[in-house]
């Protein structure tokens, strides 16, 4: 028997309370020029969010006036279109670090994504406090990019990856998570929300399990970033890390917030241009926090896009977005787990955005071939998260996940092309 998510009375009321009734799905689908898309005859629906999300055009035109307008070389320019791109690019750093609640926009490092700030804390924080049987631990629910980078750290140093267990559900089971801290444990990395579940882990209360024995912690924050409120001042984390791209922002920018004190302990992660004060043969100065982590030209117009896109989620209300991918999520999975055959794979009391599920006798890539011809988007295989399959049993599963602009009747769409996979391999 399937288990249908319910979403717990707290999170309902708190975002009762804090959203704004008055949410237009239509207004903002209107905002993003990609859905007026055909695909093979249909309307598309886009329901891959959780692998990117689309752009509305107030990134897309952001973008586009950079380059039109402002497009040069940012911190070594003293001429116009130096300072202007100057301003441009700080500028974001500035929304990214009022979007988090930073106390500082020199806590917030541009990247290229998730995967780059995670590999820039392990191979930074990572290689100046881990020694040879010190150990890092991470929970089985963890995306690729929070496991290899680990893994390879470990293996240098000759610590060791010890791996929270979830339950059935996909829960973190918490009173294993803190049977696992110990003496020997040097960093905590666990995602915010699991990409391939759903699952919203309680962030708050690992931080402050591994701050009682003086343990950092470092959040994937990839999915959580574009559908809930944030403050990392709130939550204690020392490390946040998210990527622009399944923010609405662009492809290849992203930011890892880091608490000053950290950021100004630590080695460079890359070494080049900008990230220094002075340069002779026999010694480099590095640059201030946050420069000395950004060698190089970076993505500047990446992250005026990002700015953006983070200006635009602002504008909808970040409770709203909760609230409305809340509600969506609740549709779907009692309308997609009364389909026969049906298994969902992830069902926490407290989810987002994302339904993963099986069908028995069909391969999750057959779902997805089948559901592209009505012009259904989903993502189908592991998701970069193949331990996770491994637990429930599954070489693979078909992903629907929500966004801003997903509505009921999508859903309702969702649906029917499964009861046609369902009939075609009846």
């Amino acid at each position: 028997m399937t288990k249908v998510l319910k979403m717990s009375s707290s999170s309902r009321q708190t975002l009762t309370r804090e959203a704004d009734l008055d949410f237009d799905v239509g207004r903002v689908r209107a905002d993003f020029p990609i859905l007026r898309t055909r695909v093979h005859g249909h309307d598309l629906v886009y329901l891959d969010n959780a692998a990117t999300s689309q752009k509305p055009r107030a990134v897309i035109e952001a973008i586009s006036r950079y380059y039109d307008c402002d497009n040069a070389n940012i911190h070594r320019g003293v001429h116009y279109l130096s300072e202007r791109a100057t301003a441009d690019y700080e500028s974001a750093r500035k929304t990214i670090q009022s979007f988090l609640h930073a106390s500082r926009p020199e806590e917030i490092v541009f990247v290229r994504g998730t995967t780059e700030a995670i590999n820039l804390v392990a191979q930074t924080y990572g290689r100046q406090h881990i020694r040879a049987g010190d150990e890092v631990l991470i929970t089985a629910m963890e995306h690729h990019s929070n496991i290899v980078p680990w893994q390879l750290l470990c293996e240098e140093k000759g610590a060791k990856l010890k791996v929270a267990p979830i339950n059935e559900d996909g829960e973190l089971i918490l009173e294993e998570f803190e049977r696992l801290l110990g003496p020997q444990t040097k960093m905590v990395a666990v995602s915010h929300i699991s990409n391939a579940l759903g699952t919203l882990n309680p962030i708050a209360t690992i931080i402050k399990m591994a701050h009682a024995i003086g343990i950092p912690v470092l959040v994937d924050g990839a999915q959580a970033v574009p559908r809930m409120p944030l403050d990392v001042q709130e939550l204690d984390c020392d490390f946040y890390a998210f990527s622009g791209h399944k923010a609405y922002g662009p492809t290849g920018i992203g930011a890892l917030y880091g608490k000053l004190a950290l950021l100004e302990r630590i080695p460079p992660y890359q070494g080049g241009g900008d990230m220094i004060s002075s340069v002779t043969f026999e010694k480099t100065i590095y640059n201030k926090v946050p420069h000395k982590f950004e060698a190089g030209t970076p993505d500047i117009a990446g992250a005026v896009g990002l700015g953006a896109a983070l200006e635009y989620l602002n504008d909808l209300g970040m409770a709203n977005i909760a609230a409305h991918e809340h509600e969506l999520l609740a549709y779907a999975t009692d309308v997609v787990s009364a389909i026969p055959g049906v298994r969902l794979i992830g069902t926490a009391k407290e989810k987002s955005g994302v339904l993963s599920f099986v069908m028995d006798g069909v391969h999750p890539h057959d779902i997805g071939t089948i559901l592209d011809q009505e012009g259904i988007a989903i993502r189908t295989g592991h998701h970069c998260a193949q331990p996770v399959m491994e637990w429930f049993g599954v070489d693979a599963t078909a992903r629907a996940s929500f966004g801003v602009y997903n509505t009921k009747q999508e859903i309702d769409a969702l649906a029917r092309g499964v009861e046609k996979v369902r009939k075609v391999f009846a």
